[in-house]
């Protein structure tokens, strides 16, 4: 093996991201960067250090038990991340109380707190207390008995499958709200990033634009991962009790977090016929939580990357990826802003002789256009901005 193959295979696993509001974090290590497009079309960069109990404390880094200290840290980590990007987005100062003063810190805090607390119940009875019963109203309605064979197996396939609708049904719904449509698209941005980043290409947008938007270390992969792991466990749970039942799934949470857990790092690393076979079903579903980004949101995740590996990128030079306003009109602090009428960048080809038009025009054939400010994905492969 030669060093540059040496130097990709330690790419893998190196940096992870997640998506943020109008921005991507990126982390490498202990350094967590974050980058964020600001209403006025520049973007802002904080680095921060996170330390990992993990280090500390050797026995909290063995299989399964680091998979659950990993989630949890991931969890607090997130919620610091989307706390500090509304911060530079000053979407915490625009918003006031009714008698006009601003929302303190600490009540930021505690509605993220009750919020994660409503949230965690809220899963609870979606995949946990709901599929149960449902499952034991079948097995009622065909007459299956406790005891009879496949009963526990049979209740457990229902329960799988509940869980899995109602899963892909959320997911689905929430993605047609604006905002999370536009959180999706810098998921995507991230995700292509950090595809160009493993596979050693120079990252520019033109690079990370032709990578893929589905990986398989996502925590949308991970989830599935997860659902899939509870069939398997629930098939061996022999409780009739659902409120027992449901008990001891709960209970047998963390050691699904620890298998999923090193799974998923085993398939970030290992590309083999049984990874894809098993990493399918989380692919698929990052077609719902992902959507191809526009160029300048694949440049705030650059930023992003290149911020949290200053080893290899010393310099970040963000400023070269300021937008104008016009551009930045989709931006969430922007919404209900009037802008002056933007002209299409290109009039989208309804003849064939409109569409050898336009290809005469473009000197790169990419698959996407921007036309009147939207990044579209052509029918006809094959156009971008000249």
């Amino acid at each position: 093996m030669d060093k540059n193959q040496s130097n990709l295979i330690n790419r893998h696993n190196l940096v992870g991201g997640q998506a943020v509001i109008e921005g991507v974090m990126m982390k490498k290590g202990d350094r967590v960067s974050l980058a964020v497009r600001k209403d006025d079309g520049s973007i802002e960069i904080k680095n921060t250090e996170t330390k990992s109990i993990r280090k500390k404390i050797g026995l909290l880094n063995k299989p399964l038990i680091r998979g659950i200290v990993a989630f949890f840290e991931s969890l607090i980590l997130s919620f610091k991340t989307l706390s500090n990007s509304t911060q530079m987005l000053d979407l915490e100062e625009e918003k006031k109380t009714k008698n006009g003063k601003k929302k303190s810190g600490a009540s930021t805090i505690l509605i993220m707190v009750v919020s994660l607390i409503l949230g965690l119940c809220l899963a609870l009875v979606l995949f946990s207390v709901i599929p149960t019963f449902v499952a034991d109203f079948v097995t009622d309605f065909f007459n299956m008995q406790a005891g009879m064979r496949g009963y526990y197996i049979t209740r457990a396939l229902i329960e799988g499958i509940l869980k899995i609708v109602i899963f892909i049904g959320y997911l689905a719904v929430v993605s047609l709200m604006k905002d999370i449509r536009r959180t999706f698209e810098y998921h995507g941005a991230e995700h292509k990033t950090i595809a160009c980043f493993e596979s050693g290409h120079e990252l520019t947008v033109k690079n990370v634009r032709k990578c893929t938007r589905f990986h398989p270390r996502c925590g949308t992969s991970f989830l599935f991962v997860m659902i899939m792991l509870s069939i398997i466990v629930s098939a061996f749970i022999n409780i009739d009790n659902n409120l027992v039942r449901i008990a001891v799934k709960i209970l047998l949470i963390p050691v699904i977090m620890g298998i999923g857990y090193e799974y998923i790092m085993y398939a970030g690393k290992n590309e083999n016929i049984i990874t894809k076979i098993l990493s399918a079903p989380g692919l698929w579903m990052q077609r719902i939580t992902t959507r191809e980004p526009s160029d300048d949101q694949i440049a705030v995740a650059i930023c992003a990357v290149k911020a949290a590996v200053p080893e290899l990128y010393p310099a970040v030079h963000e400023e070269q990826y300021k937008i104008t306003d016009s551009q930045n009109r989709y931006h969430i602090a922007n919404v209900g802003k009037k802008f002056p009428k933007e002209e299409p960048l290109y009039k989208i080809p309804k003849t064939k002789l409109e569409l050898y038009q336009l290809n005469a025009e473009l000197t790169e054939k990419e698959g996407y256009v921007t036309i009147g400010g939207k990044t579209v994905k052509m029918q006809v492969k094959k156009y971008k901005r000249v």
